[in-house]
């Protein structure tokens, strides 16, 4: 006897919620019964069309009483843009206390709920998910997959660690959203700009999450953490997806952040972002636009690059959303299952997809998923 599907609900059509809305409407152990959007424009079109492939008979809706009345499993939550965690609390508070599991791509700072960085909200949400007997979970791909469980894996090989490093090299000459790359991370201004980056305790903040699920899984302790910013400018002029940035402004942007065990610095987070190859070349680079590196100090020493997409085609940038979206939806049949509360990657079994072996071929907005 066949299990009914999960019945699911996208919030949101961008990169990363077209990603779900195509991947949900092809699993049939999944059903796409409804999809939020912020766009007025959006509103009222068919949910396929706005994710890039054929109609599916769903209708997009900014109405988000209206889909919590549709009683979904779970909403798998993929809004994107300035203040995006700030805003999706709310809601998430409002889904959980109604009986609806979340997994999300937007608070990447929930990806290690006990290390969040608002611990009102915090207590808020686990209190909203015990009401309603329901369950979050946060994943995506740096931080998320390549900043946690992979490095976890490769730690299961180790009899002892110095440090740990986890490296994203990406290059986000894609990523369209002006404000988060100009004011939030200084691209495309000159070097005495003060991005969001730089405030003081950002770092450490954006990047805790992660660091002490690592040592969480590790049974160690994290007696700080300690974060540093470099960026450099660009000679030339270089079109981006968000406009032009000029020379003489910033091109490339190094993030690292380091959690203490022992008075040293034992687990390291770095990641390093171009506008265009050539700028920076002394910082760690690769042939492939988004790159991911472990490195173990140890015994042994443990070193493994994981990279996504290719230099032409189904690129970095769409390889890179699309992981970022299957984290998410891969889990939704676990995240059901599990007890309620907020859960971390340390909390679930591995998320293995189901129904992942098909025919893929290529279309505008991406891929286009049929049974093989």
């Amino acid at each position: 006897m066949e299990s009914t599907p999960t019945r699911v609900v996208v919030w949101s059509t961008g990169g990363v919620g077209a990603v779900a809305v195509s991947a949900v409407s092809t699993r049939p152990d999944l059903e796409l019964a409804g999809v939020w959007v912020h766009n007025p424009d959006k509103i009222g079109r068919d949910a396929g069309v706005l994710a890039g492939g054929p109609p599916l008979g769903i209708t997009a809706t900014g109405d988000a009483a209206a889909l919590i009345a549709l009683k979904p499993d779970c909403v798998v939550y993929a809004a994107s843009g300035p203040q995006r965690d700030t805003a999706a609390l709310p809601d998430y508070e409002r889904l959980l206390r109604a009986g609806i599991n979340v997994v999300s791509t937007t608070s990447t700072g929930l990806v290690y709920p006990p290390a969040y960085v608002l611990p009102q909200w915090r207590q808020r949400l686990e209190n909203a998910a015990h009401e309603g007997n329901s369950s979050f979970y946060a994943s995506g791909i740096f931080p998320g997959f390549a900043s946690d469980q992979l490095g976890l894996l490769l730690a299961t090989q180790s009899r002892a660690i110095r440090t740990i490093t986890l490296s994203e090299v990406s290059l986000n000459d894609h990523y369209p959203v002006a404000d988060v790359m100009m004011d939030g991370m200084g691209f495309g201004r000159p070097l005495d700009f003060a991005p969001a980056l730089s405030i003081p305790g950002y770092l450490e903040a954006a990047w805790s999450a992660p660091i002490r699920l690592i040592a969480a899984g590790l049974g160690a302790r994290i007696e700080e953490v300690r974060g540093t910013l470099d960026r450099r400018i660009t000679d030339r002029a270089i079109e981006v997806a968000f406009g032009t940035i000029e020379a003489g402004t910033c091109g490339a942007v190094r993030t690292r952040a380091a959690g203490v065990i022992d008075g040293r610095e034992a687990i390291v987070v770095e990641h390093i972002i171009r506008m265009a190859r050539d700028v920076a070349p002394d910082w760690p680079s690769s042939d492939c636009d988004a790159t991911y590196r472990i490195d173990i100090d140890g015994d042994p020493d443990i070193h493994t690059t994981m990279t996504l997409g290719a230099p032409a085609g189904y690129g970095a940038g769409r390889a890179a959303m699309t992981a970022t979206a299957m984290r998410v939806v891969n889990a939704v049949p676990y995240v059901v299952a599990a007890p309620p509360g907020l859960l971390s990657s340390l909390d679930l079994p591995d998320t293995l997809p189901r129904n992942v072996f098909r025919e893929i071929t290529a279309h505008p907005a991406g891929v286009r998923e049929r049974e093989g």
